[in-house]
């Protein structure tokens, strides 16, 4: 056959058109995929498996605090110092063990009570209030791991923290709102502050306020009726994450100035649910201002600012949503926040509340694909809550997952902060009778 040019670049051309049309096909269709993994809901599959009940033998009313000391595991569950309401408080203690199911089983005659600061008297500065342990930081840059953190919750009254109209710090006993042991007691105000320790827990020194909400946003009579809060920022759970401590709470404060006659209840939900604070590693030491909430673009709010709550996690008013200050809203609240290695994600867990008091039967859990919290709206990007347990006629308290004790070792450091494929789930059960601190399922994750 002759051979003919003109053909030949004919058919080249032709060829190299449909192969042209052939790539950009590829290279759209890899884009839509892409994209279409974006936006592409991220549900991990959870089995709930019941197992005989394990009941923790010490005092706990808050998120798990816990981490690894050397070759130890250390657990700081309870409740220390002033409370007008329930009496002065020794129970934060500590217990250690080789493993976690060792630390968990400690009795409770063998639980040790850390060296604490006393609290200030009114007026003065220093501690006040009742303080909980609900995460702990464990300085990488001390080899030892002795250097440790202590995010704690704090609660106080105007009996403990009154009003100084100089530094605009304290509360005003006026229109005080009706507190959880009926009409003539008061609800406290509760914030969040840090402790550090340098001798692996046995002692601690406090190191002042991370976050808190102010006089001017509290709520009071006679709009706030549900027998918890007055208002500020509590129930914590903080992970470290690049350069950054990432605090995720409960908001109760109302998101600008409370004025009882122009309140709407609406309003103060817009602010409220599980919000999000960080602070610098290396502001730790002198934490006092140093942290930023969430603003709705970045981490740019004062720490006694009005900041943004995660609006994934919050419950639309349509769907029985509402304000912490109503004894009908619905809202979630107590994060347990870790790292799975085997979903390569963030879960939290939380309660919902559904009553006064917190009252709420349930368990939810929700996830966050997005290792790197700092960057953009990372942070915020959580899947819409999911149903993990329910107990209908008992209330709900603090859900954590922790390592199972095989995995639970000093070699993995799992803890409650970073685990595997499986755990166990604790939470704290009040059915009328006991309110005990329990494990009665496993949780196993399957990937989507």
């Amino acid at each position: 056959m002759a051979y003919s040019p003109g053909l030949f670049s004919f058919t080249k051309y032709t060829a190299m058109k449909k192969i042209g049309y052939v790539v950009a096909l590829l290279v759209i269709a890899t884009c839509i995929y892409a994209f279409t993994l974006k936006l592409a809901p991220f549900r991990p599959q959870i089995k709930l498996t019941h197992i005989k009940k394990f009941v923790f033998k010490s005092f706990v009313d808050c998120n798990m605090s816990e981490v690894w000391v050397g070759d130890k595991f250390m657990i700081f569950p309870g409740k220390y110092g002033e409370d007008p309401l329930w009496g002065p408080s020794h129970n934060l203690k500590y217990a250690a063990g080789n493993t976690i199911d060792e630390a968990f089983s400690t009795k409770e005659k063998h639980f040790i009570e850390p060296k604490l600061p006393p609290n200030a008297a009114p007026g003065n500065p220093g501690l006040h209030g009742a303080v909980w342990f609900e995460s702990v930081y464990q300085d990488v840059k001390d080899t030892s791991g002795r250097t440790l953190f202590a995010l704690y919750h704090n609660e106080n009254y105007p009996e403990t923290l009154p009003y100084d109209a100089v530094t605009g710090k304290g509360y005003k006993n006026v229109k005080w709102p009706q507190g959880l042991k009926g009409p003539s007691s008061p609800s406290a105000v509760c914030r969040i502050g840090i402790m550090k320790s340098t001798d692996g827990g046995r002692s601690w020194e406090n190191r002042g306020i991370f976050i808190e909400d102010e006089q001017p946003r509290l709520i009071l009579r006679p709009n706030n009726t549900a027998a918890n809060f007055a208002g500020g920022t509590g129930d914590p759970s903080a992970v470290a994450n690049g350069e950054y401590l990432y605090l995720f709470y409960g908001e109760y404060g109302y998101p600008g100035v409370y004025n009882e006659k122009t309140y709407h209840p609406d309003e103060e939900w817009k602010g409220q649910c599980i919000s999000v604070a960080r602070i610098a590693l290396a502001d730790l030491y002198n934490p006092v201002a140093k942290a930023k909430r969430w603003g709705g673009k970045a981490f740019t709010v004062p720490y006694n600012g009005v900041g943004k709550p995660v609006t994934a996690i919050q419950i639309p008013l349509a769907a029985g949503g509402g304000p912490a200050s109503s004894p009908k809203g619905k809202y979630y609240w107590g994060p347990s926040v870790s790292w799975n290695t085997y979903l390569n994600c963030w879960v939290m867990l939380m309660a919902k509340a559904e009553g006064p008091s917190w009252k709420g039967s349930s368990i939810y859990v929700s996830f966050n694909r997005n290792h790197d919290l700092g960057r953009g709206s990372n942070s915020q990007q959580w899947t819409k809550p999911v149903l993990l347990l329910n107990k209908p006629g008992h209330t709900l308290w603090y859900p954590s997952l922790q390592p199972l004790n095989e995995e639970a070792n000093a070699k993995n450091k799992y803890s409650s902060l970073k685990m595997g494929q499986k755990a166990r789930l604790f939470f704290k059960d009040n059915d009328g009778d006991k309110n005990d601190y329990v494990s009665e399922y496993t949780v196993e994750f399957g990937k989507y």
